[in-house]
């Protein structure tokens, strides 16, 4: 388990008296509390659990149809490799009756039940565009598949990044609360010194101001916290309501390096892939439009036979005579379109000018995800810098505190100056919550580019476990 970065309360000399947090209670007590209390269906989500929850997601959904609709497509076009068995049965059974009348000659009757069944088989030999439909139709399924895993990727991260600012808006508000709580043993030191007759009226409207500016700063993360729930529920897919653990730690550490990150991420990155398929079956295309010009040859065997009863054209019908015969034939047959005044021509160079677009499409993204994967990174690095720096800033505020409050006790320092160190004290923890917070996004982002591994451990470029007391791995 990492170190955590944020300490739940900022300890100072000066302890809060029991009626500042009995009034604290009391006051915060809003109806924007009774608004966010109801709770109900409470469902756990740990950070490790996001990959397997997402999985519910509709839209996932939705492309996991797609990718068997696909995989069917392939069967299809595979299928046409195999000769293909017709059977047709004319008359199941067929009934003929009838007569033939000529003045010379006896009249005959025909009173006959029929049927007639055929078996054709065909096998094409050679088919010049069952190639090109077959290897469409793979990349076309290896598409599907890597728009799931794309999509579902991008949903893992998303949802991650929601997480992560779900878990922030929560710290947001343990600052906001820890900063009202001084303002509230602001206002009463000076209450209590105007009280004694070495206090001002101002100094009061001064702390109330503050205070009440720091109830309507609670409430509004106390709702922005809200709305990150609902938004987390929203992606993972859950009706009830969530909990999570709300301590922000660091998920981990980065211990690759630029150049590394940018060839991972181009090596292994989906869309890049998507892009050469998508050529692949431009090219295809071209191809099937040249091969409707080939000469196509195949096999073909027709069994046909007839089964009567009855009799046909005779002076007295037999009921009782029957009578079958079949004819079997075999051949080879050839189809060529010569010429079609050179349509598939100019067809074949068109799908060859998508292609070469394709190889254009694919240049512009590889220099897209360089950038990004160099932004993210160095990112990274000035928020690890942003860690350190405001926990640095952190400290030297909580003394500015102290040593204001001591000031102002002794009546050398106004109160003006006690809030003003209060907000750059509640400054230095914003600051130190957001750095964590894109911190975490940062790495997720190159994870999601990278297609690497978080590392729970912490090394330097030589893969040396870094000593430096002020190293973000020592936080």
């Amino acid at each position: 388990m990492l170190k955590r970065v944020i300490n739940p309360i900022l300890f100072l000399p000066l302890a809060l008296s029991i009626n500042s947090v009995n009034v604290l209670s009391s006051e915060t007590k809003n109806y924007i509390d009774n608004v966010l209390e109801e709770k109900r269906n409470i469902t756990f989500i740990d950070y490790q659990d996001i990959e397997k929850i997402v999985l519910n997601n509709q839209e996932l959904k939705s492309l996991q149809n797609l990718v068997a609709s696909a995989s069917f497509n392939l069967s299809s076009q595979i299928a046409k490799r195999y000769p293909s068995l017709d059977l047709q049965v004319n008359g199941l059974p067929k009934y003929v009756a009838g007569k033939k009348y000529n003045s010379k000659l006896p009249t005959l009757k025909t009173s006959q039940f029929s049927a007639n069944p055929s078996l054709n088989i065909k096998w094409n030999l050679i088919d010049p565009l069952r190639g090109s439909e077959i290897n469409i139709a793979k990349a076309n399924y290896k598409i599907a598949e890597n728009n799931y895993e794309i999509k579902k990727k991008d949903l893992i991260q998303e949802a991650r990044m929601r997480f992560h600012k779900y878990q922030k808006s929560y710290q947001d508000i343990q600052n906001k609360k820890f900063t009202l709580d001084l303002s509230i043993t602001s206002l009463e030191n000076a209450k209590a010194k105007l009280d004694a007759g070495i206090g001002t009226k101002f100094e009061v409207l001064e702390a109330e101001a503050q205070l009440s500016r720091d109830k309507q700063s609670l409430n509004e993360k106390k709702v922005e916290h809200e709305i990150n729930k609902i938004s987390l529920k929203e992606i993972l897919n859950i009706k009830g309501d969530i909990e999570i653990n709300n301590e922000q730690n660091l998920i981990g550490f980065w211990n690759n390096r630029l150049n590394k990150n940018i060839n991972e991420g181009l090596e292994k990155n989906l869309s890049l892939k998507n892009l050469l398929l998508q050529k692949s079956i431009k090219n295809s295309q071209a191809n099937s439009f040249l091969a409707q010009n080939k000469p196509n040859i195949y096999i073909s065997n027709s069994l046909s036979s007839t089964f009567t009863k009855g009799d046909a054209l005779s002076e007295v019908i037999d009921s009782e005579e029957s009578g079958s015969n079949y004819t079997n034939t075999i051949s080879l047959n050839f189809a060529w379109n010569i010429f079609d005044g050179g349509q598939n021509k100019k067809s074949y160079k068109s799908k060859l000018s998508d292609a070469e677009a394709e190889k254009y499409a694919y240049e512009n993204l590889k220099n897209v995800l360089t950038t990004s994967i160099s932004k993210a990174y160095l990112n990274l690095k000035l928020n690890e810098e942003k860690i350190i720096s405001s926990l640095k800033e952190i400290e030297s505020s909580k003394e500015s505190v102290r040593l204001s409050r001591l000031r102002y006790d002794v009546g050398i320092s106004t109160l003006k100056d006690v809030l003003v160190r209060q907000n750059e004290l509640s400054n230095a923890k914003s600051k130190n919550i957001n750095a964590i917070y894109n911190y975490n996004l940062n790495i997720d982002e190159l994870a999601r580019l990278t297609f690497l591994d978080i590392s729970k451990n912490c090394f330097d470029i030589n893969n040396n476990k870094i000593k430096n007391t002020e190293s973000i791995c020592n936080i």
